[in-house]
């Protein structure tokens, strides 16, 4: 059997997740007739059938089901391969940190000064996204390490803990809560976070998918002040925005933030272990504890 190309499991998917061929060679830009002929190809060649047809649909037998699992990663890693292949490829390559605006822990300024003094430091080029982006960008290529917010999937990645942070409540300034000095997220019942999610069910309750909205700091901040929203905000970003229409609460049972590094378990890069030695004794410093150089 000779070995499956890209541009078979590319054919492949497109049918498997459509389950139409006409749509699926839309999709790709091309006719059916070739389509179903690279299909039949393909189960000629793996000896199996992938697909029951009929005058009205389209399924899945197991080895279908299967392969379009192990289809997607695959050429999702060659996709990666590329993005990486193109930024190691350009005459003057960047080291690419995937964040979210203002989700550092206040570190990054400091972090960026001491690694311009690295020896094997490149031009970081900040790849920004919302909390829920960072670990997607490192595995699909955009990406060499992230500064993110535990938890998140760390399998096949480095990680470093960085840094712990209180989180407060931001709430409008004229809101009742805003006249207590300390809360608990029971008392929150009623009140909505950023991403639609209620307030008192932060940690237990996920999003609706329906009412996840990108909004940058300026927009969270004036719907806090409108009384639309409340937000956990990490300690670092209160600090660096005083808002007399926004006040800021502890909240007693309210767990922290752990900020850390991550980054693919394959990379080799000495640019990418520069940055994370640096910002494991910038953050080090900062909190007062003993510089501990990561093993790499």
């Amino acid at each position: 059997m000779s070995d499956l190309e890209v541009r078979q499991l590319r054919y492949f998917v497109a049918v498997a997740e459509e389950l139409h061929f006409g749509r699926a060679a839309e999709r790709l830009g091309m006719a059916q007739p070739p389509l179903s002929r690279a299909i039949r190809e393909l189960e000629r060649q793996l000896g199996v059938t992938l697909m029951e047809r009929t005058t009205r649909r389209v399924t899945l037998t197991p080895a279908g089901e299967t392969l379009l699992r192990d289809a997607r990663t695959a050429l999702d890693a060659v996709a990666a391969a590329a993005r990486r292949a193109r930024n190691a490829g350009r005459p003057e390559p960047a080291l690419r940190l995937a964040l979210k605006a203002d989700y550092d822990g206040g570190l990054l300024p400091q972090i960026m000064a001491a690694y311009q003094q690295e020896p094997a430091a490149l031009p970081v080029r900040l790849v920004l996204g919302g909390r829920a982006e960072q670990e997607p960008a490192l595995r699909d290529g955009r990406a060499d390490l992230a500064l993110l917010v535990r938890p998140f999937d760390e399998r096949d990645l480095d990680v470093e803990p960085l840094l712990t942070e209180s989180r407060l409540l931001a709430v409008a300034a004229n809101d009742p809560l805003a006249a207590h000095t300390s809360l608990r997220v029971a008392d929150l019942a009623g009140r909505v976070l950023p991403d639609g999610a209620p307030a008192d069910r932060e940690e237990s309750a996920p999003p609706r998918s329906g009412q996840a909205r990108s909004l940058d700091l300026a927009q969270i901040f004036n719907l806090i002040e409108l009384g639309d929203i409340v937000w956990f905000v990490p300690e670092s970003i209160a600090r660096l925005h005083p808002r007399p229409g926004v006040a800021y609460r502890s909240v007693s049972d309210l767990p922290p933030l752990e900020f850390a590094l991550a980054w693919p378990q394959e990379s080799r890069s000495p640019a990418v272990a520069a940055f994370v030695r640096t910002a494991c004794a910038v953050a080090a410093l900062v909190a007062g504890r003993p510089v501990e150089v990561p093993a790499r």
